[in-house]
């Protein structure tokens, strides 16, 4: 009697090739989250308030004092509310993907911030435990002044018992 398993993804052969009716876009996720962190940067800077100012005041006074034949976009400026909403729709996205590697680049830092200080913690008290283990042995250890004082005490009996007659 043969037992069915349920088939189940195989490592040693590759999958199989998923038709779709619309083709899937190959990107690279990296270059395209360094072109996210670019945008994002950009975005956050004086320079880029200073461009969005003078491009929506160039636009409002080309709308409203142009001749009328030359305006592209009267009074309420339907055009322009579409170009800056547009802009907004992309710049979001694109700002909370760069937050996203930007935490992801803290995480790791934090993981090897943790694991360094760890290493330190454990080098400094193995440290401690050797200077420890080394007063304890210098204890035993005879010193210069020690064996000086010794030896001028024995000098002393000597010299005493010398001139004892």
């Amino acid at each position: 009697m043969m037992t069915t398993r349920p088939m189940t993804a195989r490592l040693d052969q590759p999958r199989e090739i998923r038709r779709t009716l619309l083709p899937r876009p190959h990107y690279d996720p990296e270059s395209f989250g360094r072109l996210s962190e670019r945008i994002a940067r950009f975005l956050g800077t004086a320079r880029f308030i200073v461009y969005m100012t003078v491009f929506i005041a160039v636009w409002l006074a080309w709308n409203v004092f142009a001749p009328s034949f030359l305006r592209w976009d009267p009074y309420p400026f339907i055009f322009l509310t579409l170009i800056l909403s547009l802009q907004a729709s992309y710049a979001a996205p694109l700002i909370l993907l760069a937050q996203n590697r930007q935490d992801d680049r803290d995480r790791v830092q934090y993981e090897q911030d943790r694991s360094r200080n760890d290493r330190t913690i454990a080098d400094t008290e193995y440290l401690t435990r050797e200077i420890a283990g080394l007063r304890v042995a210098l204890n035993e250890v005879v010193t210069r002044d020690f064996l000086r004082s010794e030896l001028q005490q024995i000098i002393k009996e000597l010299d005493a018992k010398e001139h004892v007659p």
